[in-house]
């Protein structure tokens, strides 16, 4: 019988929102708000590595576009979607914009969240900061807290609000939550939204990730998509080849 690895806290901080822990097991570190609601997962020996299908999904959404220069980041977690995109996308400019200060600062500390001279960070809610970002090839949506998905991710003017800070060409990957039929959450708010105009990744943790286009004539290029993650899977170490042949139409 394998013997359960020891859990260790590295960090443990509260602010206005509540509590947020950093614990290590074995060859991972996790952050985790409030009571043991994980949020992110890093193996430490290489904080680029997606250790699960739903960030590798978000990853996959990153490759619908064939030339990144720019990405926005609503929601930095442990960051480590970041560092993947910041190591194996030809990015000039990230933003990320987080909500509570000791998430950057915890991310940077213990969860290998490096200081790379592309990267910002802002501090803010990202329903208000929005409007002052730039526009961005790559906007992704993940923001979470201890109870759920934040408002956010429901709200009409802000999902909107996203898809118009795109550039022409760029894309919209959200991490969605799913309902018990296996469909996104507001699911018919998104399809009058986007107009059906959008591809669902189904993953295993439950969630559902979007991919959504900046305009209605722009389509998903699943061949393209197969030959730029064939191509990147050396380096990734895992192949995002089942994510693509999970991909479907707006549910």
């Amino acid at each position: 019988m394998a013997m359960e690895k020891e859990e260790r806290l590295l960090a443990e901080v509260r602010d206005e929102f509540g509590l947020i822990r950093v614990l290590e097991v074995g060859d991972y570190r996790f952050l985790e708000f409030g009571e043991a609601v994980e949020q992110s997962c890093v193996f430490t020996a290489d904080p680029r590595w997606l250790e699960y299908d739903y960030s590798r999904a978000m990853l996959l959404g990153a490759l619908c576009h064939d030339a990144p220069e720019s990405a926005l980041f609503l929601g930095l977690g442990a960051g480590n979607l970041t560092q993947a995109c910041l190591a194996y996308l030809p990015l000039e400019d990230v933003e990320v914009v987080e909500l509570r200060p000791d998430v950057p600062r915890l991310a940077m500390k213990y969860l290998g969240l490096a200081d790379d001279p592309r990267l910002t960070i802002r501090i803010g809610d990202a329903l208000e900061l929005l409007p002052s970002v730039e526009s961005a090839d790559l906007i992704f949506v993940d923001l979470y807290t201890d109870t759920g998905p934040d408002v956010g991710h429901l709200a009409w003017n802000f999902l909107g609000d996203c898809q118009r800070r795109l550039n022409p060409g760029g894309w919209l990957v959200i991490n969605q939550w799913a309902g018990e039929d296996g469909k996104p959450l507001g699911a018919a708010l998104l399809r009058g939204l986007y107009h059906r105009h959008y591809w669902e990744c189904p993953v295993t943790e439950g969630n559902v990730i979007l991919l959504v286009p900046a305009d209605l004539d722009q389509s998903l290029d699943r061949a393209g998509l197969l030959a730029r993650a064939e191509a990147l899977a050396p380096r990734l170490g895992y192949s995002l080849r089942p994510l693509i042949e999970a991909l479907r139409p707006a549910s």
